[in-house]
């Protein structure tokens, strides 16, 4: 696996959000992203979209229920196709697999498309480690290997790069004179690239969809590099979870319709391309040896929790990410591992283990944006709260986001709201405390016209204070007012 960062969330987010430069490429690619997915739904009526919807949650639903069934009938079509079906149970499998790929077949050069799940599994450095060279093809992916960096966005990977900063990697990397023109940079990574794919002993790819009834691996892009990572090598190797099968080709239209739009704002995508087994003798390309690799890594873990399994049916569109508050400050780095946004809040704790991941359900203001946006109504704000519970409630102190002190200060502030004379004796000692401003230490939170400093000290109060400005008490109280004014009779 790759390094897991989760734990440094709060450190992350804070330094994320301090960066100028980050905050204008979010929101200049998101955006654009959000928009472009609201035409596009506007060209069909909200109707067949909600339809559409409705259709892909139902098959997702019945695939997850009975994805025993359909993991042996891709099985037997991936075997009848003439390709090889490899199941692992973690991350040191799958990347045994594939290294006994290599070495049996003598592989040096291997060209990929874009793979999360390859990236869940640290496939690269294991690769490398072998003397493979590892060349990524998609573009973004490209320009995140050249700057060591992992992708920040499920669909974009260098979204957090402006093209000052691509320029800037290119002349250092490529040792190409600086030049901002995207398509002169694009056109450079192409010409470097073309000659890997012509040279690759291995093709590696993920997977967009799996179909059961014909063992077949559909991968949508918009660049050409997936379909000559699958067909261009004589091997063709094959990663995604065992969530993203699916029943049939039927089917596969439905996810057809929703995946463009959701992600990128399109009707299609530019590439639609499905590999079934090796290449046959009447085909004039394609590898000769196709294998698919299923990956488990945890998967089994969410699939046994009824509270979190609709975490599953993601088709990982990125439109969550889009249009998360939360995501728009930070980016995906903040995340701490592959899988950022919401999706990522409630997945990577359970792939990477609660304890190292216990801050990341936190990190969303339950807005429901998310919810409203994703094209297979998965309720991910339902589960960020079910792994909050989770976390509060567990037996290992170490998990609980909030100290007991909290806990305590919680049910004496249930008790002052509970007795009006509590809380008319602690609202007179706040004016008093406001009065005072910063005389003493203990009220150094105040200024002297009685207003809260933010990222104040006072002992109890700084954690809050920290990320919050707090009112100052108003000089009457609904009960003063009522007393004094509104409970006169003027009949």
């Amino acid at each position: 696996m790759p390094e897991i960062k989760t734990q440094e969330f709060t450190a992350a987010s804070s330094n994320a959000i301090l960066d100028p430069k980050l905050r204008r490429a979010l929101d200049r690619v998101a955006e654009g992203f959000h928009v472009a997915r609201l035409d596009r739904i506007e060209e069909v009526t909200q109707q067949t979209w909600d339809s559409w919807k409705d259709q892909a949650r139902n098959i997702k639903v019945h695939t997850i229920e009975h994805l025993d069934y359909y993991l042996d009938l891709l099985d037997k079509n991936v075997t009848a196709a003439g390709g090889h079906l490899h199941f692992a149970k973690d991350s040191d499998e799958a990347n045994e697999i594939v290294a006994h790929i290599v070495r049996t077949r003598n592989i040096k050069i291997a060209t990929k498309s874009k793979s999360m799940v390859s990236e869940e599994l640290g496939l690269n450095p294991v690769l490398e480690a072998m003397g493979v060279e590892v060349w990524e093809t998609d573009l973004g992916e490209y320009i995140i290997q050249l700057a060591e960096e992992t992708p920040s966005h499920l669909v974009a990977p260098a979204l957090h790069k402006s093209k000052e900063d691509v320029a800037a990697l290119f002349t250092e990397k490529l040792g190409i004179p600086y030049d901002e023109d995207i398509y002169h940079m694009a056109a450079t990574a192409r010409t470097i690239l073309r000659d890997k794919f012509m040279e690759a002993d291995l093709g590696i790819s993920g997977a967009n969809f799996v179909v059961a009834e014909t063992g077949t691996l559909v991968i949508i892009s918009n660049e050409g590099n997936g379909r000559l990572c699958t067909s261009a090598p004589r091997v063709h190797i094959g990663i995604t979870g065992m969530e993203k099968v699916i029943p049939s080709m039927q089917d596969l239209s439905t996810f057809l319709r929703l995946l463009p739009r959701s992600a990128t704002g399109q009707r299609i995508t530019s590439y639609v391309s499905m590999a079934t087994g090796p290449r046959r003798l009447e085909d004039e390309d394609g590898p000769e040896e196709f294998h698919l690799i299923l990956v488990d890594n945890g998967r089994s873990k969410i699939l046994a929790d009824p509270a979190l399994r609709e975490a599953l049916y993601c088709i990982r569109c990125g439109a969550c990410l889009n249009i998360c508050p939360v995501y728009a400050r930070i980016g995906g780095h903040a995340y701490g591992w592959v899988y950022p946004g919401p999706i990522g809040a409630v997945v990577s704790p359970m792939l990477v283990g609660l304890p190292q991941a216990k801050e990341l359900p936190q990190a969303s203001s339950l807005c429901g944006a998310c919810r409203e946006v994703c094209p297979i109504n998965i309720d991910i704000p339902k589960m960020l709260l079910d792994l909050r519970k989770k976390t509060a409630e567990s037996p290992d102190t170490s998990l609980r986001s909030a100290p007991e002190i909290e806990r305590v200060l919680a049910r004496l502030y249930a008790r002052l709201m509970s007795s009006p004379l509590l809380l008319k004796t602690a609202v007179k000692f706040g004016r008093f405390a406001q009065k005072v401003g910063g005389a003493t230490p203990f009220f150094s939170p105040f200024t002297k016209d009685g207003k809260w400093i933010k990222n104040a000290y006072l002992p109890i109060l700084s954690r809050w204070t920290k990320s919050r400005d707090l009112p100052t008490l108003p000089d009457k109280t609904f009960h003063d007012i009522w007393e004094k004014e509104l409970s006169r009779d003027d009949s």
